[in-house]
């Protein structure tokens, strides 16, 4: 097994028949790396990186279908309790930039068990909070340390052989996927059962066991040597923007398809509340499980990318997220209309955001969480702008103008892709291309 988070760690790229000369210092690791990580790297352990993935994301959206009960509970203004959502993100943001990169330095098991157990009490401060300030502070401190996600994303990409590592990837993100979709339905129904406190005093629970259960599972695999100071860490999350093409051009199409998604599943609850179905909060919340089908692209989009059709699998699905908002349109005629398209748009935006994540990731293998962390940014910009954007022109316009700004958004992003020039491969991959 290699050592986690090994600093210097090189890697070599191909480029046609010959190699690319750009090594970094410690070559050696990089050839280390090529036959230490376990080819059979067991399954539990690989739904366990899943599971933990999907718990801790769910806390991010708990607190969407809960907004209102929690306001009357503590007296909270319509403003402080938009800020509940508004301070989770803004946590989540901060998260990705400032602790997920530590992951490259620090030792990952310690550092993913140490972030489940302040996620616990931060948790429990949501739960037991009597007043406005106690709770926006412990949801922004959950935002903060639900990022625990993307150290997990990267531990399981450093885990896995490199003909492996694309469908390891794949299963972990569809425990991400999942845990996004379902939070919202499991957190409305446990909150008319047992009130909104419930579902933050259960998911304290949850989370402890996983800490436990991570402890004692997990590889334990040598802490890296410190030989970047904190301050020189976040600089470089910069720098790999700065240096590698593909990452700017994967974090753009990042940004785009959720973009997309987004502007779907934050808006898709008004028409679905208003004539002619009027259905109810958890009616509405029941297509999360509908969406919760497309999470299984993410694993056949690992297993493409381990065959080398990335850009295939890029292009199929970018493809198939424009061609989602046609039956999506249909949405106030048919029901079903909308469940063919939600299950088309989530398969084709996390098929996408597989390939995004397992291409990066090879660039700089050492970097693996600087890289997942600094994408990830680029995720929650676009999750922003695009439920500010559906919102604001649901309201304007309608029902059609939100498909259409989500259509824009994927051809958008289609066209990125069609335009860029075929990225240089990594190692074993032919078509590993931008």
């Amino acid at each position: 097994m290699k050592p986690d988070g090994v600093e210097g760690y090189g890697m070599v790229r191909d480029r046609g028949n010959g190699a690319d000369a750009r090594r970094t210092a410690h070559g050696k690791a990089r050839h280390h790396e090529r036959r230490t990580p376990d080819p059979d790297l067991p399954r539990g352990l690989v739904v366990l990186f899943a599971l933990a993935c999907g718990s801790a994301v769910a806390n991010v959206y708990f607190a969407q279908p809960l907004l209102v009960t929690m306001g009357h509970d503590l007296a909270m203004s319509p403003a402080l309790v938009g800020g509940i959502v508004t301070l989770t993100q803004v946590g989540y943001g901060a998260g990705l930039l400032l602790l997920v990169p530590l992951g490259d330095v620090v030792a990952r098991k310690r550092l993913v068990v140490a972030q489940l157990l302040l996620l616990v009490v931060a948790l429990v401060a949501v739960a037991t909070a009597r007043t406005a300030l106690v709770l926006l502070a412990g949801t922004a401190a959950v935002g903060l340390l639900a990022v625990v996600t993307q150290t997990l994303v990267a531990f399981a990409a450093s885990l896995a052989g490199p003909a492996r590592r694309g469908g390891v990837v794949g299963m972990v993100t569809s425990g991400v996927v999942i845990g996004i979709l379902l939070a919202r339905t499991a957190s409305g129904l446990m909150a008319d059962l047992a009130g909104w406190r419930s579902v933050y005093l259960a998911s304290a629970q949850l989370t402890v066991l996983l800490a436990l259960v991570l402890h004692r599972t997990l590889p334990h695999p040598a802490a890296a040597p410190a030989r970047l100071r904190y301050g020189q860490l976040l600089r470089s999350t910069f720098t790999l923007f700065a240096t590698e093409r593909l990452l700017r051009h994967r974090a753009l199409l990042g940004l785009l398809i959720f973009a997309a998604f987004s502007a779907l599943w934050s808006s898709v609850a008004l028409p679905l509340s208003e004539a002619p179905y009027a259905l109810s909060h958890t009616a509405i919340g029941a297509f999360g499980l509908v969406g919760a089908v497309g999470a299984l692209a993410a694993t056949a989009a690992g297993r493409l990318n381990d065959r080398g059709l990335s850009r295939r699998t890029s292009g199929i699905g970018l493809a198939l997220l424009t061609a989602s908002w046609l039956p999506l349109a249909f949405t106030r005629d048919s029901l079903w209309a909308l469940a063919a398209g939600v299950v088309v748009l989530d398969l084709a935006v996390q098929a996408v955001h597989v390939t995004n994540q397992t291409l990066i990731y090879e660039l700089r293998p050492d970097a693996g969480s600087r890289l997942i962390g600094g994408y990830m940014v680029f995720y929650s910009i676009g999750s922003a702008t695009g439920a500010l954007a559906a919102t604001s022109l649901y309201a304007a316009a309608g029902w059609g103008a939100v498909c259409a700004l989500g259509a824009g958004i994927s051809c958008a992003a289609f066209l990125l892709w069609a335009l860029t020039p075929t990225a240089t491969p990594g190692p074993g991959r032919a078509d590993a291309a931008g």
